[in-house]
C-alpha cells in the first residue's frame, strides 16, 4: 500500500465541510446490502476496516473520513482486493450522519466505532470534536436494539467526554464503569498499536443500545 501525504488536522467547521454528502446507491456498493453494518466514524487510512472486512465477510463495513485523499486511497485498496463488503465515504460526519443513516435499509446498523478522534486540545477548538449530542442522537435513532458502540482514545479527557455524551442519552448503557482492559474488536487500529507499543494507556468503553 502506497501512502499519500495528507494534512493531519482538518477543521470540520470550515465552510467547505458544511454541505451534507451525496449518498451513494448502497445496492451498487455492497454485494449483499442486507448484511449487518459496522460504521467507523473517522476511519483515517481505513486499514482497520480493511482488515475487518477480510475477517468478517458476513458483515458490511462503512468508514467515514473528512480527509478526501485518504478516502480515495482506501477505496483504491478496496478495489484492488475486490472487497464487496467495504466502502469509504468522504464527508463531515456531523453534517452527513443523518442523510447517510436514513438512506440505509432499516435495521442494518449493528455496530459503531469511534477511535482516537482528533482531540482538539485548545478550549476554543473543542467545539470541533466529532462526538456531539446530535451525532449520538442520530446513532440512537438508527442503531438496532442490542447494537454496540465502541469508543477509545489515548487522551483520557477525550474518552471521558465521549462517554459522557453517550451516557447522557437514555438509549445507551455502558457495559462497565471502568475502562476496558482489552479491545473487544478482533482488530486494533494503527494508533492503538503504536500507543500500546510505547507503553502508554488507551481509554476504552463499550456501550449497548
Amino acid at each position: 500500500m502506497v501512502r499519500v501525504r495528507v494534512r493531519q488536522h482538518v477543521n470540520p467547521l470550515s465552510q467547505k465541510y458544511q454541505a451534507p454528502v451525496i449518498v451513494p446507491d448502497w445496492s451498487k456498493i455492497y454485494k449483499n446490502l442486507h448484511q449487518p453494518l459496522h460504521l467507523d466514524i473517522g476511519c483515517g487510512r481505513g486499514l482497520f476496516l480493511w482488515e475487518l472486512a477480510h475477517l468478517e465477510p458476513q458483515w458490511n463495513f462503512l468508514g467515514l473520513e473528512i480527509r478526501e485523499p485518504l478516502v480515495n486511497e482506501a477505496n483504491t485498496w478496496r478495489d484492488q482486493q475486490e472487497l464487496t463488503n467495504l466502502h469509504y465515504l468522504f464527508c463531515n460526519a456531523n453534517t452527513s450522519i443523518q442523510p447517510i443513516l436514513e438512506s440505509l435499509p432499516p435495521g442494518l446498523l449493528k455496530r459503531v466505532s469511534i477511535q482516537f478522534p482528533d482531540p482538539w486540545f485548545k478550549k476554543r477548538h473543542q467545539k470541533r470534536r466529532v462526538v456531539k449530542p446530535e451525532l449520538v442522537d442520530n446513532l440512537a435513532r438508527y442503531l438496532t436494539e442490542g447494537s454496540e458502540v465502541f469508543v477509545q482514545s489515548d487522551v483520557e479527557e477525550v474518552a471521558i467526554e465521549m462517554c459522557d455524551r453517550f451516557s447522557e442519552n437514555g438509549a445507551f448503557h455502558r457495559t462497565q464503569n471502568d475502562w476496558l482492559a482489552e479491545n473487544p474488536l478482533p482488530v486494533p487500529t494503527e494508533r492503538e498499536q503504536s500507543t500500546l507499543e510505547k507503553g502508554e494507556p488507551v481509554y476504552r468503553a463499550l456501550f449497548i443500545k
